[in-house]
């Protein structure tokens, strides 16, 4: 079980006020989440979808964006964070000598009873000692654009602002504060004795104290049985299930999709501009979402992303094409808009809502897509022939358009290029769709997709070389080296052990490494402001590493890259020089990461001439 001590002193060189990005654990439903800090205070949380407006979002102005904070009077003490064990129940202890006071909050799963509201529950418990707490209750809906009007309705206290509305419930008499928009409690607890506050729509009523301990017990069997359905057995097993639950809190029960992280407009570099909104589903997550579930033993996870996928394929008419990222609910995602009255985390602005990449092009989606496919069609249902229709008119508009230059996997603002990882992923959708209409009977123009398919593969190796070192490089006629080159050996283009892929192996430590830190390019990109290293790319660098051989290696970085993740488990999308998490949080694609490498180094530690697992 993980857990965390009180933060310690901050390096007065490199100053990050307020809460940290990594202090931060995750609760949710499956369709919504919320950040709690490690002292207690939910300070993000989007409502009642995870691509709705905030209603709390103090990690990103701590004055204007509001919070729900819960403050033990107790001197000197210590605070740990932990999960109730296979769950996404989260707990924030406060220990010292005088007592001790322990906070549970989670949302109700949507397996518990249907009558039960979607919500936010918070229970105060002390199992130590007489201690006094204050609970303050400051929502800013929309966004945080106003305050909003705050009222008294029976027991409850109601937040209006516009056309929404939240009810705050609670076990004991809460008080408003009219000028401040909030509304807060102060309570005496002693040994034993706990209290609860549930954070509701207006049009439900809170559940009572009985209703909410029955919640918990539902909710927390509910996770319990889901996390054991995992096949994983290996070395990293606690981290894996915590991978998986926070993959799975990413995704919607609804509609199949998963977000790339809960959160928007948390900077890559502290102080910087380069703040995103990753509350979408990109296609490119396709493959490495099912390679993920599938692994693990969670086919219905897996078939719900693929069905949600091949939706998007057959919504497209003839003359469209597919989108790099949609909505969560497969809608056209948000385009991108600045929340100018938000001070942005840590003074990192502009805060960003939508993505402007929406409209990008990035030609390698089509064989993450077609990757995904395959997998599905292998270890899953077969498709059906409308789905395979759609999959005939992608795979040709990859053979017409492979050699134009895009945007790429790192959604570049400069200008377009050539990029080795895009090529390489229009072999990747031909091939497929060769392996897949061989295995599956299914009528195509297999062999001109099988010429057109060795085309990319002789011109990757032609032209995407160093002229001095020989090794792959970023871009067509470039010397530069890019992190997404490690997937070349994963998709199976290359053989682990090629020379030419060694050296490139080679030339990936010496110069975009560091301290098991992987970078993904060290060359302009057309943005200002610098970033950190890439979470994602540590693990596709174990992966390698270990197909390569190098198992020592391997288990070396992979040792630094879970000392990575939060004192939860949980990674970010970036990191600092000094290890600090940077970026949107929790990070799918680097959850995602983290299982691949994991279940491969796992066997080949285990069993270095045993048979693996074979996407």
């Amino acid at each position: 079980m993980h857990q965390s001590s009180t933060r310690a002193a901050r390096d007065p060189l490199n100053p990050v006020p307020g809460r940290s990005i990594g202090e931060h654990g995750i609760i949710g439903n499956l369709d919504t989440t919320a950040l709690v800090a490690s002292d207690g205070t939910i300070d993000f949380m989007c409502w009642p979808h995870m691509d709705s407006p905030t209603v709390f979002a103090g990690l990103l102005d701590p004055e204007k964006g509001g919070e729900f904070t819960v403050t033990p009077d107790l001197a000197d003490a210590r605070t740990m964070q932990l999960y109730v064990p296979e769950t996404n129940i989260l707990m924030t202890r406060w220990m010292a000598a005088a007592g001790s006071v322990e906070l549970t909050d989670f949302m109700p799963h949507p397996a518990t009873d249907p009558r039960v509201p979607v919500s936010v529950l918070r229970c105060i418990r002390v199992p130590r000692g007489n201690v006094r707490i204050r609970v303050n209750c400051r929502p800013r809906l929309g966004y945080a654009r106003s305050v909003p009007q705050v009222g008294v309705y029976g027991d409850t206290v109601v937040f209006h602002d516009g056309p929404q509305s939240l009810r705050l419930g609670s076990s004991v008499p809460v008080m408003i504060d009219d000028d401040q928009g909030g509304a807060h409690a102060e309570v005496e607890l002693g040994p034993g004795d706990e209290v609860w506050f549930v954070l509701c729509d207006e049009a439900h009523d809170p559940l009572d104290a009985l209703e909410c301990r029955a919640a918990f017990d539902d909710t927390a069997e509910a996770w319990r049985r889901w996390t054991r359905k995992s096949s994983y057995r290996g070395r990293w097993r606690e981290r894996v299930d915590r991978s998986a639950l926070v993959l799975k809190l990413l995704t919607s029960h609804q509609h199949g999709s998963i977000a790339a992280a809960a959160t928007f407009g948390l900077p890559e570099a502290t102080g910087e501009g380069r703040n995103w909104d990753y509350r979408a589903t990109w296609i490119r997550d396709a493959s490495f979402t099912v390679y993920a579930f599938m692994r693990l033993g969670y086919i219905e996870e897996a078939e719900h992303f693929r069905r949600w996928v091949e939706a998007r394929l057959t919504d497209l008419d003839e003359h469209a094409e597919l989108r790099i990222m949609y909505a969560i609910d497969g809608s056209e995602a948000a385009d991108e808009d600045v929340l100018d009255h938000l001070s942005g985390y840590a003074d990192s602005r502009p805060v960003r809502i939508g993505n402007a990449a929406r409209s990008q092009t990035q030609l390698d989606i089509f064989g993450e897509l077609m990757d995904s496919l395959y997998l599905a069609n292998k270890y899953g249902r077969a498709i059906s022939r409308s789905g395979w229709l759609h999959v005939v008119r992608m795979v040709d508009h990859v053979r017409r358009h492979w050699k134009e230059a895009d945007e790429g996997i790192w959604e570049i603002r400069d200008a377009k290029r050539e990029f080795l990882h895009s090529r390489l992923m229009c072999w990747v959708a031909l091939d497929r769709a060769v392996r897949l209409a061989s295995k599956r009977s299914l009528p195509g123009p297999i062999v001109e997709w099988a010429a057109e398919r060795d085309r990319i593969a002789e011109d990757i190796w032609t032209h995407f070389r160093h002229p001095e070192h020989g090794h792959f490089v970023q871009a067509k006629g470039g010397t530069d080296l890019d992190a997404s080159l490690l997937m070349m050996p994963l998709v199976r283009f290359v053989s682990a052990t090629d020379p030419v892929w060694l050296a490139t192996l080679d030339a990936i430590r010496d110069q975009l490494t560091d301290d098991g830190m992987v970078f993904r390019y060290r060359n302009d990109d057309g943005l200002e402001g610098g970033e950190g290293a890439f979470t994602t790319c540590t693990f596709w660098y174990v992966e390698c590493l270990a197909r390569a051989g190098r198992l020592h290696e391997a288990r070396e970085i992979m040792a630094r890259g879970v000392l990575y993740s939060n004192h939860l488990g949980l990674f970010s999308e970036e990191l600092s020089l000094r290890g600090e998490q940077l970026g949107n949080f929790p990070q799918a694609l680097t959850h995602l990461a983290f299982i691949s490498a994991a279940f491969y180094l796992d066997r080949q530690l285990t069993d270095p001439d045993g048979q693996t697992w074979q996407p």
